[in-house]
């Protein structure tokens, strides 16, 4: 039953990643085939602008070939070890494996574009917040590890800090067990 539980899991996670992927991948085809350009932000924070980003975030080392070539590849080898962890480190953290899904996405919709086409395709101007021009896939990557960090942080038995009294004593519980084996052998 446990092994049915995690391949239900691995399943449902890999149907979030591409989904999410899909919805980066569409959004940003609508985009550039519209050339969008808003004059006014909505509620002065946010409009739609495309722009193609030849560099990695705020277009850094965008005339350099020789930087985005190898910057291309640590994202390449960065994506692959989010899911290496997924399979491995966080293989019995089911949070944190929904949220290393969607920050998954986000890489590869942007690994795709860089690949593809050579440049990645923003289009969420978000500079009145101090940040530039983006797309959705920077938003999966950048909140999905924010959820990461909540999740090792605060949520289930094996967080750093668990935030339940259930997890606290669940964790407790583990602890004895492993030292008295340890103690027994």
């Amino acid at each position: 039953m446990k092994k049915y539980k995690n391949i239900m899991i691995t399943l449902g996670a890999a149907l979030i990643m591409c989904v999410l992927l899909a919805a980066d991948l569409i959004t940003k085809a609508l985009a550039e085939a519209s050339n969008v350009h808003q004059s006014e932000f909505f509620l002065g924070i946010v409009r739609l602008w495309y722009v193609s980003n030849p560099g990695i975030a705020f277009g850094i080392f965008g005339g350099n070939e020789v930087a985005m070539e190898i910057m291309s590849y640590v994202t390449v080898v960065l994506a692959v070890l989010i899911a290496v962890m997924f399979f491995t480190l966080f293989r019995h953290n089911t949070p944190v494996r929904f949220c290393l899904a969607i920050v998954e996405a986000g890489a590869v919709g942007n690994i795709a574009d860089r690949f593809c086409l050579g440049y990645v395709r923003d289009f969420v101007d978000v500079s009145p917040l101090g940040f530039g021009v983006c797309n959705i896939a920077d938003f999966f990557i950048t909140g999905g590890i924010v959820a990461v960090i909540i999740c090792i942080l605060f949520i289930g038995k094996d967080a750093v800090f668990p935030l339940t009294k259930k997890w606290r004593e669940e964790a407790k519980k583990e602890d004895e067990e492993r030292d008295k084996r340890l103690k027994d052998a």
